[in-house]
């Protein structure tokens, strides 16, 4: 068995805004293992800013794996839990050399026979461009719609009452993600403000780590709350068992690339069902590689809520899709 990796720089489109500033490109990188004549391919998705694993030594890692592919999976997991993008990489790879061709988790939507339902996803910008994502999301048939917010809570805030008068909560789902973007003290407002509106819930109102404030605001809510970032970094079982029900959200996002792959979510979602806590996937700006072995992962997990997976079409330079979005359901193409 032997391991190669190569860098890889998508370009986006045109500029994404996020409550931590503006993105141009998104760097990741591709692990490919080889054995007897077959290759598997994998994303180690790093997510510079955000990753855990967004580290110097990064690449020293992933040259590390590549010389030890070899050995035990368990030994590399062991060596890897502090890089779980790295890991993420590794788990997919191993998957496509087992099943081959786009194979990573064989099922229904690998025979294109089901598909999974997504969220629309709107990106940060001047109201006239959130309204026109919006507008697109609308007309292609979406009925749950995710924003970006933090930023300009004002503006936000009006395109949110805006889509609210033209359509009920039964006829649009809306989310919202902070990323950390308000205080405590803001959050309470926002909270209210947003329940106000039937918003289905929020993704990380106040900054990763503040564990007992983030318990108080999970407390009194009167809308859902879902932890995001306050995921990542955690490794160990009991911790996240810990922080579970320190906090008690009304749900978590999983991010394999972020969270430890598909053994580190499988983690986590065992955790969030043992405590009536809900759950759904999202991808983290992976190449059509990852987004791939995502989509066909999230359809095993059985999950009926709008998932928040990716489709690849922000990039210019994307690799080629397996993947194919028609209105709100991303299908396998065969």
């Amino acid at each position: 068995m032997k391991g190669s990796y190569f860098k890889y720089l998508l370009e986006f489109k045109r500029p994404s805004g996020t409550s931590r500033g503006v993105l141009l490109d998104k760097e990741t990188f591709i692990l490919e293992i080889s054995e007897n004549g077959r290759k598997g391919i994998g994303e180690c998705a790093i997510f510079r800013g955000l990753s855990f694993d967004d580290r110097p030594d990064y690449e020293d890692k992933l040259k590390w794996l590549c010389e030890n592919i070899a050995q035990n999976p368990e030994i590399l997991k062991e060596e890897l839990k502090d890089f779980p993008s790295i890991w993420f990489g590794y788990e997919q790879a191993i998957q496509n050399l087992k099943n081959g061709d786009h194979l990573y988790f064989p099922s229904e939507f690998t025979e294109a026979k089901a598909a999974i339902t997504i969220n629309g996803l709107i990106w940060m910008g001047d109201v006239g461009y959130m309204e026109e994502q919006i507008q697109e999301k609308l007309e292609k048939g979406f009925h749950c719609i995710k924003l970006k917010i933090g930023v300009d809570w004002k503006s936000e805030h009006f395109i949110l009452q805006k889509l609210r008068e033209k359509f009920s909560k039964e006829q649009l789902e809306l989310r919202v993600d902070a990323n950390g973007g308000f205080s405590k003290e803001e959050a309470v407002t926002v909270l209210q403000q947003l329940a106000d509106l039937h918003i289905h819930s929020i993704e990380q109102p106040i900054k990763a780590g503040n564990w007992n404030d983030m318990a108080e605001l999970c407390a009194a809510t009167p809308t859902p709350i879902a932890l995001d970032e306050e995921l990542i970094g955690i490794t160990d079982p009991k911790e996240k068992k810990k922080l579970l029900e320190i906090i008690q959200p009304q749900y978590i996002i999983l991010k394999p690339a972020l969270v430890g792959g598909f053994a580190g979510s499988d983690e986590w979602i065992a955790l969030a069902e043992e405590h009536n806590i809900g759950w759904w996937i999202t991808s983290a700006l992976e190449s059509n590689i990852g987004l791939n072995a995502i989509a066909q992962y999230t359809f095993t997990k059985k999950n009926p809520m709008p998932q928040g997976l990716g489709t690849g079409a922000l990039f210019i330079n994307n690799f080629e899709s397996s993947l194919d979005l028609r209105n709100e359901l991303l299908w396998f193409k065969k």
